[in-house]
């Protein structure tokens, strides 16, 4: 996993790389952008009923705060989501420095299908994070149990979303689902790795696009004989 780092870190320069991180880094944050300013608009109206003049400060200030929580809570979910519909230029930049044989056979994936699985991804992080909201409560109590077990839970998340912006490419569905299933564990090291990157600053703005090109080292890797 170290290695699999280490090759994606070098190759960020790479144009095609370069061009995903730009483009998925403007996309997400302006939809975090549309949706303070369309929140703002909304706690204003609400507010101005009660407050007047105040309404707008007040609105300001309420958008902020939800918006720092926002990008602290679902940054991973929607960053993910976007690389997911640009992730085949950068497994197909990765395969072409690194496994030429397997570009040869691959099979691109229809934006289509990329904004499925993008869109699956957040809905699926949205989800189970919700669910376990209660043990994340529980477990402030411990001190680091709320953090371990959010680490664990999207790690675990990202081990799917980031093996399957690989697998689509060279497998059918069935054959997709039989790869899951026999790599679990060591598709956890990768989704492990993934999410620690999120917890670093600086290094969080480049984790989906580094786990997209560390999910290809691992795909390959464990295929070569």
């Amino acid at each position: 996993m170290f290695r699999a780092f280490f090759l994606s870190l070098a190759q960020l320069g790479d144009p095609a790389i370069r061009r995903v991180l730009v483009r998925s880094l403007a996309v997400t944050f302006a939809l975090f952008a549309a949706a303070g300013v369309a929140m703002w608009w909304g706690v204003r109206a609400a507010l101005t009923g009660w407050l007047g003049a105040q309404a707008g400060g007040w609105s300001a200030a309420l958008t902020l705060v939800v918006e720092l929580l926002a990008l602290w809570l679902a940054f991973r979910a929607v960053a993910v989501a976007v690389v997911g519909i640009f992730a085949d230029d950068i497994v197909a930049a990765v395969e072409a420095r690194h496994y030429p044989q397997a570009l040869a056979s691959a099979r691109p994936v229809a934006l289509a299908r990329g904004m499925a699985m993008g869109l699956g991804s957040a809905l699926r992080v949205i989800a189970v994070n919700l669910l376990l909201l209660p043990l994340y409560i529980i477990l402030l109590a411990t001190g680091v149990g709320t953090a371990a077990a959010f680490l664990l839970v999207n790690a675990w998340l990202l081990s799917r979303d980031l093996g399957d912006m690989v697998a689509a490419r060279h497998m059918d569905g069935p054959a997709m689902r039989r790869w899951r299933k026999a790599t679990g564990p060591a598709r956890f090291l990768l989704g492990l790795a993934a999410a620690a990157l999120f917890v670093v600053p600086g290094l969080n703005l480049l984790a989906p696009v580094l786990g997209a090109s560390m999910a290809t080292h691992f795909f390959h890797k464990r295929r070569q004989p």
